[in-house]
């Protein structure tokens, strides 16, 4: 086990902010970020997703969390398996609510069937050539119903189960997910990456993609452990973080 403080210790719970991640950033820069600081808030005004999208969150209804990680002894070409290691202990914390119908959509969003139920966006923080913190942020839809724009595309917990929950006491019980996979990181990445590839969205069948203006099928293969996506069709291809789209 890691001697490292366990996941949500401390749990700074906010009102209000601007960004999970930005605050959790302003910690690292003034030289107070520390392993396993939580930071959830019952409001973002400005939520980041990935691809500089906004992540936008009906207030006091979802989980809006980040999280400080100090990762372990890994080289700046490894950064991805703390993608890997957040988007596996979001799916199982979710999935301990619902069914096995929840999916990891490279490289990180959360899928209940062919709907998003939430996203991660991963910063790192490297200075010189050592990788210091990673600060990840988790968005989960929990009592949402209505999605402006989004119909029949997002989903929540509540439209899953039919109960209402309290975000604050689910976004704790993440943090123990996140603890779980964080130790199993520590002794057995490969198990990380062997569960990621259990979940992965497509995962043996065909999808489509886009690359620019470029629409094609592949049938989907892995997920390297730098993040690669792998497909096949007439030949094989991979494709870095941000290189291609789905097209669902």
């Amino acid at each position: 086990m890691s001697s490292l403080n366990p996941i949500g210790t401390p749990f700074i719970e906010l009102h209000t902010v601007d960004s999970t991640n930005n605050y959790a950033m302003g910690l690292v820069h003034a030289g107070m970020a520390q392993h396993g600081t939580a930071v959830f808030a019952q409001e973002q005004t400005r939520g980041r997703g990935q691809r500089n999208k906004t992540w936008i969150s009906e207030p006091g209804s979802n989980i809006a969390l980040s999280v400080i990680f100090q990762p372990p002894a890994y080289s700046t070409s490894q950064l991805f398996m703390i993608s890997k290691l957040v988007a596996t202990a979001t799916l199982n914390f979710f999935n301990s609510y619902t069914t096995t119908d929840t999916s990891i959509k490279w490289p990180n969003d959360i899928y209940w069937r062919d709907r998003k139920a939430g996203g991660i966006l991963i910063e790192n923080i490297i200075m010189g050539s050592e990788w210091k913190y990673t600060i990840a942020g988790i968005g989960l839809n929990i009592n949402q119903t209505s999605f402006k724009g989004l119909k029949n595309k997002a989903v929540s917990l509540r439209e899953i189960t039919g109960n209402i929950f309290e975000p604050a006491a689910l976004a704790r019980e993440l943090c123990i997910f996140l603890d779980i996979q964080f130790n199993k990181l520590l002794q057995d990445p490969a198990e990380i990456s062997r569960q990621y590839q259990e979940h992965l969205f497509g995962y043996g069948k065909k999808v489509k993609l886009k690359q620019g203006s470029r629409i094609f099928e592949a049938t989907v293969r892995e997920v390297t452990d730098l993040g690669q996506l792998v497909v096949e069709h007439t030949l094989e291809e991979r494709f870095e973080v941000g290189e291609v789209e789905w097209v669902l």
